[in-house]
């Protein structure tokens, strides 16, 4: 899992610096910032756009408010992603796949699709 640094926040776009030689993001991999040293709030951050010389340009899932130049910034490896199956319907969601209707939250192991799907032009 890389990880690199928010080198600006401007808004719900940040721009996230990786170290030369580190792999970068794929676009729409989801990357995480935890606002603070318990990893208990954290800030979805999805790519958008690479600018070069190991800048990626990201738009955050939810407000920015907290976050600073220099924090860390980790890469999930894999697009953000929602459940799926029969076991969902009826419930409510966020964007992030996260259950808002007060009953309990799907384990890490619930089969889940990205919320962008791939596609091939000809």
């Amino acid at each position: 899992m890389s990880s690199g640094k928010i080198a600006q926040v401007i808004g719900p776009v940040v721009d996230v610096l990786f170290a030369a030689g580190e792999k970068l993001p794929e676009i729409n991999n989801a990357l995480v910032v935890y606002k603070n040293d318990e990893k208990k709030t954290k800030i979805v951050l999805e790519v958008a756009l690479e600018l070069g010389d190991g800048m990626i340009r990201t738009i955050a899932m939810e407000s920015t408010d907290g976050l600073t130049r220099g924090m860390e910034v980790l890469d999930t490896g894999r697009p953000i992603s929602v459940p799926v199956g029969k076991e969902t319907l009826g419930r409510v969601f966020n964007v992030l796949g996260d259950t808002i209707d007060l009953e309990a939250p799907f384990g890490e192991d619930a089969e889940r699709q990205p919320i962008h799907k791939k596609s091939t032009y000809f």
